[in-house]
């Protein structure tokens, strides 16, 4: 391992490195006002790195801000983008108007005629615990920091990451269109019913035609009208939605005030309903006891609207659900708020209160005044038993076209979030060249084409299910992402909404998750199937995905279980058994050794594997060199795509890094146990980055004339001497760790031995030069060198080889040293046998190739000896070894191990 000195070119001075580094960094702080409050935060932001220009001056830098999209420390600028939304107009109102939608007039009969009033308060009690869980889960989110546009998908993809955030965003945005057509219907109906042939307010004379067609065109007018609303800007749609909230409130006050007030009566069966035969009278029959008792329990029939199909719990549960989706209309206006986090924790549990009070005294009331018989016949009974019919017609046409017009407007902002983000590339380039005035005119038209099409579904009911089990999945989502934040205990998770646990959390996803496959199991499979594909796509396609830095949820999560795990991993438990190689590679310049690097990587078998890197030097830098070329080193892993850690660290030598790393790479009990080196040789590197036929060439480390990973060319003095080498070896020995030097790895060609037909064998010479004898060729050293060629021998590209152990005799029948000296080796037949067991034990194939030149030379006694006395089983009364003694006798026995290889290829001809 040989190692480079500092180059201030590549990072390693001070000033240059504050330069990159204050471009790099991000301001977390919003831009200032010239309050007394926002100078205190801008100091405060001053410790987190804001920008300075040249002069000085504080800078904020909204190419960044707006890249990273969450502002973790600071306070949005209220008039900063047209920021002009409150709480009432900008929250509550289109949460309450979009949780009253078509059911509040229209379904809510439906469902107490069918369910009956138990059933249908508990399907309340359970819808709202859902959203009240979601709700938590939401404001959590949305206090801790600021929320830019997109509502919930940007509180997703901030938190779970791009993948999901895109995926749940994209389903979401399907979600508020399907909702958008829902309300158009129940809107068409309501019209249909009150101007429609034989109509409430047209009776027999003059009406609206009714047909698929026609209230498909009546559809695409409400829808039109929508799309103008939208067009203008969000300040009409608040300013509207506060208008109608108030109609609404109005009409509904009436519904109540006429089942105190009015007595019995009889009301006409629609003309559309043809499940009643012979029937023209339905009875209505106020407040009574009877009817109320009646009404307890489900009388479940058929639905006339849907083709006379049967009703049951999950029919009218995914109709409830789908009216009350709305919870999330808030958060879609998050780019228009003023302060987001403050207005939607605040405005949305005002509306959910407000509309399941609402749904509650509506849910008894028609309970105890109406027979199930006329709810199941007539959807729209509140309207002949009202004291003053418009009431009614008025708040069905309100309620529903403000619904409408809330889901239009949200995913048109989800749309726009989801193309600022790039999170299908160059495909939504569209919608951000149509935004004029902050408004995303072509987002606004996409989404009501979109519209228009699931409008030819035609039944409302039958819109409803795909309505809610898409809701349903963005809320379980949404769950997911708080629970998942929750559990990591990630310090800057600090909401300033404090009423949630993990446990509201987690039981609003199962809650979610359950009432989805309740609803309807096809459409809730088809739904995560459809997601868990987008983020496959969206992982492996987007370009987003690259470059977004918006911190994810699985990093915190991963880093908190392996935190765990790495703690309940025990070395004092380590079996045999269960061994495998922690690869510690010390690398000099990865230029040279990338063939080398991808091979330690197949040798790893699932192991710990390190690359290491010594800077040699004094820390005496106003920033440490090595912060910023680790960034490198982590980018060649990249390059490489091995499943390796880099470690970089700066020591006044290179055998005093190469220390720091063995000792300190690594954590709990994943400590490298084998240290890789590369052979001490006059050969000059190979800088495979600029070979013409490398496998590993880039362009993406060099920098004009600066390099990084600088190389040692001809003629150029190595950084360490011979001893010094010799020394870091017996360091890794001392130390306990197995010990490989790795050379000619220039002239490995992994392709090439695929293709090869002649190359065919993997030579493992078992020898322990340490104390070389035949008695038990298998010991320790050989069973890690045969480890690892078996290791090698399990990989695709290496498993056509077959492996070929050498037998290397020494005629030592015993331990005695001293039989070296005088006894030329012999084949032992029992040495062949013996190595043939343990090989058949150890459950490998290999063939045996019998070596009788190993010990011929009398320099190989002497030096034998010498190990022998450094490793303790030689005798007291050894002369005393020298390290300069050990280290020659170390460099001899590598050296005659290659001797004997080469002799061995040359009497084999090649």
């Amino acid at each position: 391992m040989i190692q480079q000195p500092i180059d201030r070119r590549n990072g390693g001075g001070g000033g240059g490195m504050e330069t990159a580094s204050a471009i790099d960094e991000t301001a977390p702080i919003a831009a200032h006002r010239s309050s007394g409050a926002s100078t205190m935060f801008r100091s405060f932001g001053s410790l987190f790195g804001v920008n300075r220009s040249n002069n000085g001056s504080d800078i904020h830098s909204p190419t960044n801000a707006e890249a990273h999209g969450y502002v973790e420390f600071g306070m949005q600028d209220p008039d900063r983008n047209g920021r002009t939304l409150g709480t009432f107009a900008g929250v509550f109102s289109p949460v309450a108007l979009s949780m009253f939608s078509a059911l509040v007039f229209i379904r809510v009969g439906f469902i107490v005629g069918n369910a009956g009033l138990y059933v249908t308060l508990l399907q309340f009690v359970i819808a709202y615990l859902i959203l009240l869980f979601t709700v938590a889960s939401v404001c959590a989110i949305s206090t801790n920091g600021a929320v830019e546009g997109g509502g919930v998908y940007f509180m997703i993809s901030r938190t779970l990451g791009l993948e999901f955030g895109g995926s749940i965003g994209t389903l979401f945005f399907l979600a508020n269109v399907v909702g958008c057509a829902m309300a158009i219907s129940g809107c068409t109906e309501g019209m249909m019913e009150n101007f429609g042939p034989g109509g409430y307010f047209t009776g027999n004379g003059e009406s609206l035609r009714d047909g698929f067609w026609w209230r498909f065109l009546f559809s695409t007018l409400i829808n039109t009208a929508m799309l103008l609303v939208c067009l203008i800007g969000a300040a009409l749609f608040a300013k509207t939605s506060v208008l109608i909230l108030g109609i609404v409130t109005v009409c509904l006050l009436a519904t109540y005030v006429s089942f105190l007030a009015e007595g019995s009566k009889e009301i006409d069966l629609p003309k559309e309903n043809p499940l009643a035969v012979n029937i023209t009278k339905l009875n209505y029959t106020g407040i009574n006891r009877e009817t109320l008792m009646d009404n307890l329990y489900p009388h479940y029939a058929n639905d006339y609207t849907s083709n006379g199909r049967m009703v049951d719990f999950a029919t009218t549960f995914g109709v409830l659900f789908a009216g009350v989706t709305g919870i999330m209309a808030g958060a879609n206006m998050s780019g228009e708020l003023k302060s987001p986090s403050r207005s939607i924790p605040n405005g949305t549990l005002s509306a959910v209160s407000f509309t399941f009070i609402s749904y509650i005294l509506l849910s008894f009331l028609m309970a105890a005044t109406t027979p199930a018989f006329t709810m199941q016949n007539n959807y729209l009974f509140l309207m002949p038993i009202n004291f003053w019919p418009p009431f009614t017609a008025i708040g069905i046409l309100t309620a529903t076209f403000s619904t409408g017009l809330s889901n239009l407007i949200g995913s048109s902002r989800i749309l726009e979030a989801l193309s600022k983000d790039q999170v299908f590339g160059s495909l939504l380039n569209f919608v951000l060249r149509g935004t004029w005035k902050g408004n995303p005119i072509a987002a606004v038209f996409t989404s009501w084409i979109l519209v228009e099409g699931i409008l030819l579904i035609g039944s409302l009911n039958a819109i409803a299910q795909v309505n809610s089990v898409l809701f349903m999945l963005s809320y379980l989502a949404t769950n997911l992402a708080c629970l998942g934040i929750e559990l990591t205990g990630a310090p800057n998770f600090r909401p300033l909404f404090k009423y949630f646990t993990w446990h509201t959390c987690l039981i609003g996803l199962l809650g979610t998750l359950i009432m989805m496959f309740v609803i309807n199991p096809i459409y809730a499979s088809s739904s995560i199937i459809l997601c868990l594909i987008l983020v496959i796509a969206l992982h492996l396609f987007s370009p987003a995905s690259q470059g977004a830095q918006w911190g994810s949820i699985s990093q915190a999560l991963m880093f908190h279980q392996v935190r765990k795990y790495l703690l309940m991993l025990d070395s004092r438990k380590d079996h045999v058994k269960f061994w495998r190689p922690q690869m510690l590679l010390l690398v000099s310049s990865p230029r040279s050794c990338c063939p080398l690097v991808d091979f330690v990587n197949d040798m790893k078998k699932g192991g710990l594997y390190v690359i290491g890197h010594v800077k040699v030097g004094d820390y005496t830098a106003f920033v440490d060199p090595t912060i910023e070329e680790n960034k490198c080193w982590l980018s060649f892993v990249d390059h490489m795509r091995v499943k390796a850690f880099a470690e970089v660290t700066l020591a006044k030598s290179v055998r005093e890094g190469v220390q720091h790393l063995i000792r300190l790479s690594g954590i709990g009990a994943m400590k490298p146990n084998t240290i890789i080196l590369g052979f001490y040789d006059s050969e000059a590197p190979k800088d495979f980055f600029e070979a013409g036929t490398s496998p590993y060439k880039t362009d993406d480390f060099n920098h004009g004339e600066i390099q990084n990973f600088p190389i040692r060319h001809d003629g150029d003095d190595k950084q360490i001497d011979v001893a010094e080498y010799v020394a870091i070896m017996c360091d890794v020995l001392r130390m306990k760790k197995n010990l490989c030097l790795c050379r000619h790895f220039h002239r490995l060609d992994k392709s090439f031995i695929a293709k090869s037909k002649h190359l065919r064998y993997i030579d493992v010479w078992p020898i322990n030069v340490f104390n070389p004898n035949t008695n038990n060729p298998f010991d320790v050293v050989s069973l890690f060198m045969m480890q690892l060629a078996v290791i090698i021998n399990m990989l695709a590209k290496w498993k056509h080889l077959r492996l070929r152990v050498f037998l290397c005799e020494t005629n030592n029948a015993s331990n005695d040293m001293s039989s070296f000296d005088t006894q030329m080796p012999q084949i032992d037949a029992f040495s062949r046998m013996k190595l043939e067991q343990s090989l058949k034990n150890l459950r490998i194939e290999a063939d045996i190739i019998e070596i009788q030149e190993w010990n011929r030379e009398s320099d190989f006694t002497s030096h034998s000896r010498v190990l022998k006395q450094f490793t303790s089983h030689a005798s007291e009364d050894h002369e005393a070894i020298t390290e300069e003694n050990l280290n020659r006798s170390l460099l001899y026995m590598q050296s005659r191990r290659r001797q004997d290889i080469t002799i061995k290829h040359q009497g084999e001809g090649g």
